[in-house]
Formats: C-alpha cells, structure tokens, sequence
C-alpha cells in the first residue's frame, strides 16, 4: 500500500507534466498556423474583392459583346422602336420641318390662272403665318401617317441593320455603311421616309410638293462626346465580353475556397457581388441623366430617353439577374449552415416532408429498393442537382432573374421529392424494430 501511495503522485506529476507539453506543443502549433491563417484570409479577401470589382465590368463586356458583335441581337433591341410614340413624333416632326424647308408659299400659285394670280398673291400676304401654319398640320399629318405605318417599321429595321455597322465602326474602328457619323453621332438618314410623304401630299392634290427636290435629313440615334477616345475601350470589352465574366467568377471562387470560413464567406461574397451590380444599376440610372442633359436642344428628348431605356433594356435585366443570383447563392449558402435560423428552417423542411411520407406511408405506399438508394445517396444526388441547376443557368440564352428564381425553385422541387422518396432513416429503423417486435406500424 505504500508503495502504491508513493507511485499515485509520480504518476499524477508525470501525467500532468505530459498534458502540459501537449498544451504547449499545441499553443506552439497554433502561434505557427496563425500567420498563415492570416495570409489566406488576406489572399481570399483581396480575390473576392477584386472578382467583385470585376463583376460590372463583366456585365458591361457581356452587354457590348452582344450588341456590338451580334447585329440580330441590335436589331431585335432596337426594333421595338419604330412603334414607340415618342420616336414617331421625333421622326415626324423632323420630316416635316424638312418638307417645309422647300415648300414655297409662291409655288402654291403656279396652279393659279395667270389672271387670278395677282389677287391671289395679294391674299396670300394677308394670310402669311396663318396659312404656313395649315401648310405645316396638313404636311405634318401625312408624315405621322408615314411613320405610323408598317412602311416605316420595315425602313426602321432596315436602317438599324445598316446603323450597327456604323456604331461597330464608331466604337470599334471597323465597319461601314450608309449610315453616318457625324459630330460624334450615329444618324438614320430619314430620306425615304420624306420621298413617300412627298408622294402622299401629291396624291392628295399639293401637286406643288412635285418640285421638292430629293432631300437628306439626319435623325439622330446615338450620340458621345468625342467616340474616338471611347471605342478603344468598347474594343477592349467587346474583345472581354466572354472571359471577363468568367475572370470574375473564378476569383471569387478562388477567394472563397482559400478561406478557412467558406460557408460564411461564401455569403459575404454572394452578397457583396450582389452589392456591386445594384451600383452598377445605379450607374445606368446616373449615366442616362447626364446622357440626356448632354444632348443639345435639337435632339428629342422624348426619343433620346426611348432609345436610352431601349439600347440598356438588356443590360438592366442582367444586372437583375445578377442581383437575384447573389441573393439565391448566399441564401442557399447560409441555409446549409450551423447557424439556429438556418437549422430551424431545415428542421421545419424535413418536418414538413416527413408528415407528408408519414400520411403516404399510412396510405400503403411503398418506395420498395428505390428508398434505401436514395437515403445511402442523397449527398451525391444533392451535389448533381446542384450541378444541373449551375449548367442550366450557364447554358439558357440571356437568363433573367426570374428564370434564376424559377431554377431555384426547381431544385427545391426536385429535392423535395427526393427527401419524400428517401424518408428518413431513424423512421425507417424504428418501422424494422417494431415489425420484429410484432408491433404494428403505422
């Protein structure tokens, strides 16, 4: 016995000695990993941040790539507006003033019998303004007649498949066409459209409007300051359009895998990437005002605003899109955390889907060897619907936040059946144990 009372201590001291070099040893191991914890948290911040800042850019490639490099998708923008009301009366209102620029109140009395036309001359001096001003309503009633018509829609896209060779060649330095760039402006040259509204004024008897000579004049689409210092940088990003996106994606990527944290990283990510695009949403809003109080005072401004919100209609939808993405990618992220909200949800999720197994299974229906396969597999199986979602996404033409939205939501369809088909172990165990009890199961 005293020997034994004289070995406890020594084995106690020896024990204590060694967890004392354990502690040290792993304080030791712990001063070691922090630096290097602290230069992956760096490097992950710095790449997350920059595929963040990269991430406008991106969209902004994307939308030039398109509607620079790809002259159906121009057309299908732009072809919206020959029905807008706003570019009508702009188009209107420009044929009309030139009609009227050659359109002579004397050359109305050539019709005149030779012995009339002195008391007629003399009338139309008392008339003056007034009778312009009729001229003018009834010239201008048969050019809104013109672009109202289906005639002007076909011109419309016609002149816009030959206005994307100029905007190519004013951004990009290649390209042609009739169109013109004048003063920093894309222009449609509006003379077919003045031919057939001299023909209708004919028709309806100002045979006068016969001697309007063949007249040329500028309807203005696009307008820059200065296109030569920009359309080195359109080249650039039109040149980015596809790699540019994918830079910025794979960084964030980069960063959040380098991270020690990835789930909650993953959020901030998610989140920060859906921060900048509404900037860059914000931007479009900021661009379009200064854009417009740019312009001078002979450009419509109800035009310029309709061909404004038209040319960046898809643009916008991509920043929502990339905005719904965020959203979706850090609320699936914090779903599939520790955190007690994100295990509440899940817990009412599979509490909801096992009631309705549960009332399936009272019902006598049996999922047979389909069940176990999906229980031993729902990882692998959650992981591949994970993947399809992505290349869905990838892969449909021009997504919009709402077909984001509708892939979300299909996944947690798709897995929603998964869960009910799978059931849930510890109810299948208890099933077992009470059949071999002779138990009735329910």
């Amino acid at each position: 016995m005293p020997n034994d009372g004289s070995a406890g201590p020594a084995d106690e001291r020896s024990e204590l000695e060694r967890l004392q070099a354990r502690i040290t040893a792993l304080e030791a191991d712990k001063k070691a990993r922090a630096p290097r914890h602290r230069w992956r948290s760096f490097f992950s911040a710095l790449l997350i941040v920059l595929g963040c800042l990269l991430a406008p850019l991106a969209v902004v490639a994307a939308w030039t790539a398109d509607e620079i490099g790809d002259t159906d998708r121009y057309v299908d923008t732009v072809a919206p507006l020959a029905s807008d009301p706003d570019i009508q009366a702009a188009a209107a209102n420009r044929v009309t003033n030139a009609v009227m620029e050659h359109i002579d109140l004397p050359t109305l009395l050539e019709g005149v019998a030779p012995a009339d036309r002195p008391l007629a001359e003399k009338a139309l001096g008392k008339l003056g303004g007034s009778l312009e001003s009729a001229i003018r309503s009834f010239v201008h009633d048969k050019s809104e007649e013109i672009v109202s018509s289906g005639t002007f829609e076909d011109f419309w896209t016609d002149a816009n498949r030959r206005i994307h060779s100029a905007v190519d060649k004013a951004l990009t330095g290649s390209g042609g066409g009739a169109v013109k760039i004048n003063n920093d402006s894309v222009t449609v040259d509006l003379g077919p459209v003045v031919d057939q509204v001299k023909q209708r004024l004919i028709d309806d008897g100002m045979t006068a409007a016969a001697k309007i000579p063949e007249v040329h004049t500028d309807f203005t689409v696009l307008r820059a300051d200065d296109v030569g210092k920009v359309k080195t940088y359109f080249r650039i990003l039109q040149m980015a359009g596809f790699w540019l996106p994918v830079l910025s994606v794979l960084l964030i990527a980069a960063g959040v895998l380098l991270s020690t944290h990835r789930r909650r990283v993953l959020v901030v990510a998610a989140l920060a990437f859906a921060f900048v695009m509404l900037l860059l949403g914000g931007g479009l809003t900021f661009f379009r005002v200064a854009y417009l109080n740019a312009l001078p005072d002979a450009v419509s401004q109800p035009a310029a605003e309709s061909v404004y919100d038209t040319l960046t209609r898809y643009m916008r939808t991509m920043v929502r899109m990339a905005v719904t993405l965020g959203v979706v990618v850090a609320l699936a992220a914090w779903l599939s955390g520790h955190g007690r909200g994100a295990t509440f949800v899940r817990q009412a999720w599979h509490s909801g889907i096992g009631s309705v197994r549960a009332t399936a299974d009272r019902a006598g229906m049996r999922t047979g060897p389909v069940g176990p396969f999906l229980r031993r597999h729902r990882t692998w199986i959650a992981w591949v619907l994970v993947g399809l979602a992505v290349l869905a996404a990838i892969l449909w033409s021009y997504p919009t936040a709402l077909v984001i939205v509708g892939i979300a939501l299909v996944w947690l369809l798709v897995m929603a059946v998964v869960e009910f088909l799978a059931g849930n172990p510890e109810e299948g165990h208890a099933r077992a144990a009470d059949v071999s009890s002779g138990q009735p199961t329910s």
